[in-house]
């Protein structure tokens, strides 16, 4: 079991031990998240579903998300990521979400959004959202992998941070 899966698989214990559901909303990870957890047995006790929503024009019907929010903050930003992980509750069953949309490369980067630039939201039914953007260093696969360590590990915090409701 390689580490994105270890990650995966700690989270699914913290999911089941609190009764609790998770679903993603991925752009520029490609359903990588959803694959780390779904290679977890038992996943579907506590997984929900994935969105991988690549293209603006899915964001917007697939979560939610606002053509203002995409036309004011760019696809690659906190405002998007929050509404991402917000459209995945609303469209799940889920009590928690992770959004993440970034910049792989090799192309596509800006002097105010270089490649290797991803933002992140973690949102909990109960939890409200959080979101934060970092930049990774690599090239295409590196940088989509340490995105998904890196919303695993949000996760992580996230729910162990959230007492449980009565």
């Amino acid at each position: 079991m390689d580490d994105l899966e270890q990650l995966a698989a700690r989270l699914g214990v913290l999911l089941v031990e609190r009764g609790e559901w998770l679903a993603v909303a991925e752009s520029c990870t490609g359903g990588w998240v959803a694959q780390s957890v779904t290679a977890v047995a038992g996943s579907s006790g506590w997984f929900d579903r994935g969105f991988v929503t690549y293209s603006n024009a899915a964001k917007v019907d697939m979560l939610g998300v606002p053509e203002t929010t995409l036309a004011r903050h760019g696809a690659v930003s906190e405002a998007t990521a929050r509404a991402m992980a917000q459209g995945v509750l609303a469209h799940s069953r889920a009590d928690w979400s992770v959004a993440i949309t970034g910049i792989a490369g090799p192309g596509g980067g800006s002097p105010e959004k270089p490649v290797g630039t991803v933002s992140f939201a973690w949102a909990g039914r109960e939890a409200g959202c959080v979101a934060q953007s970092r930049l990774f260093s690599g090239d295409r696969a590196a940088v989509r992998e340490q995105a998904v360590r890196h919303a695993l590990t949000g996760l992580l915090e996230c729910i162990a941070q959230q007492p449980l409701l009565a």
